[in-house]
Order: structure tokens, then C-alpha cells, then sequence
């Protein structure tokens, strides 16, 4: 056995437990753990598959960004971890039905791309661009319309998202800056003149008074 296969076969083994822990884990944080361990792997995996470009991208985006953003939130918010999982097995049987539709569709769609004999030939020119460049040259070119689609689909889902923070809650407080600069000295401060009001002294009590004659 070569040691690229053995690596490879490592990788994935790794990647297979990682990914299964990752929906175990009783501790949220464990599971981003675990989650960062999967992309690593897989990053490793399409190093091996000389895909370099996707394995950095991997590492750099969803290790470095996305992942540290999760457990930022994770580590912030207060979950009970015993409320959430309280109907998980409940739903395993749909979830599991779900998962193996989900697999023999994408089996269905991605093993003929796995076929030795229809693998598209590169040039020797490709080659010498590597295939960083190469991808470059694909997307924008032969795959231009997708992208530009797959952009306005990720536009669409940030809008959404900015939406549906911005609702309006009764408890929350928000400042309203046009309202701010239009008030007038007049709306905040009411000078009121009023007459001063002096304390009467105490009069003296009658005993002392009687026992003063």
C-alpha cells in the first residue's frame, strides 16, 4: 500500500468519527470541536485529491471564520443542552429516512464523476497553470451565469437575514436618530418661575410663656 493511500484512508477514518461525534457530543462546544477536527480532515483529503486552492479556502474560511464565529455564539449563549435533545431519538426514524434519501440521490448524481474513463484530459498547458488558476479561468468563464446566480441566491439570504432581525419588539430600546436632531431646547428643558417660600419661624409654646410672667 502507498503512503497516499494509507494517508488518505487515515484522513477519512478520521473524518467518519469526527462527523458522527459531532451530532453526539452531549457539549455543544465539544461538537464545534469535533466539526473543526472534520473540515481539517477534509481539507487534508483534498490536498491528497490536489485540490489545493479548496483545502486552503477550507481551512481559511470555515476553520478560521465560520467555526470561531460559532463557538464565539455557542460560548455566549446559555443552552440546555437536555431541552434540546429531549426529542431527538424521537425523530431519528424521519431524520434516518431522510439522511438515505439524501445519499442514494447524491450517489445517484455524483458516481459518474468517479468513472476513471470519463475523466476530462487536461493540457499541458493547464497543467503548467495549476489548478488554482485553472479554477479561476473555469468559473469565470464556462460557469460564469451559475456564479452570478449562486452570488444574487447569497445577496437574497443576507437581505433575509438583516430582515428578520429588524423586527420590533416591546422590550427592546432603540434609538431614533431624526427624531434626535429635530428636538428643540424648548422639548427637553421647561423653565418654570416660581415665587420663593420662606419658613415661618415657631411660635413659642403658651407654658413658657405663663411661666416667663
Amino acid at each position: 500500500m502507498e503512503i497516499t493511500t494509507a494517508l488518505f484512508y487515515a484522513f477519512s477514518a478520521v473524518l467518519l468519527g469526527s462527523s458522527v461525534r459531532v451530532i453526539t457530543a452531549r457539549s455543544t462546544v465539544h461538537s464545534a470541536l469535533f466539526l473543526i477536527l472534520a473540515f481539517f480532515s477534509a481539507a487534508c483529503v483534498w490536498m491528497l485529491l490536489k485540490a489545493e486552492f479548496l483545502a486552503i479556502t477550507l481551512v481559511l474560511v470555515y476553520i478560521g471564520a465560520v467555526m470561531v464565529l460559532f463557538l464565539f455564539v455557542v460560548m455566549m449563549l446559555d443552552i440546555e443542552t437536555k431541552t434540546v435533545r429531549e426529542d431527538f431519538y424521537k425523530h431519528l426514524p424521519m431524520a434516518g429516512l431522510v439522511g438515505a434519501l439524501i445519499a442514494l440521490e447524491m450517489a445517484a448524481v455524483l458516481m459518474q464523476g468517479f468513472r476513471l474513463t470519463d475523466a476530462p484530459e487536461l493540457s499541458a498547458e493547464a497543467v503548467k497553470l495549476g489548478n488554482t488558476k485553472v479554477l479561476g479561468i473555469v468559473i469565470y468563464t464556462q460557469y460564469l451565469y451559475p456564479l452570478e446566480v449562486a452570488a444574487v441566491l447569497l445577496l437574497v439570504a443576507v437581505v433575509a437575514a438583516i430582515a428578520l432581525t429588524l423586527r420590533q419588539r416591546k422590550d427592546a430600546r432603540s434609538q431614533k436618530p431624526a427624531e434626535q436632531v429635530r428636538v428643540k431646547k424648548a422639548d427637553r428643558l421647561k423653565i418654570v418661575k416660581m415665587a420663593p417660600t420662606v419658613p415661618e419661624a415657631p411660635a413659642a409654646p403658651a407654658e413658657e410663656n405663663k411661666g416667663a410672667a
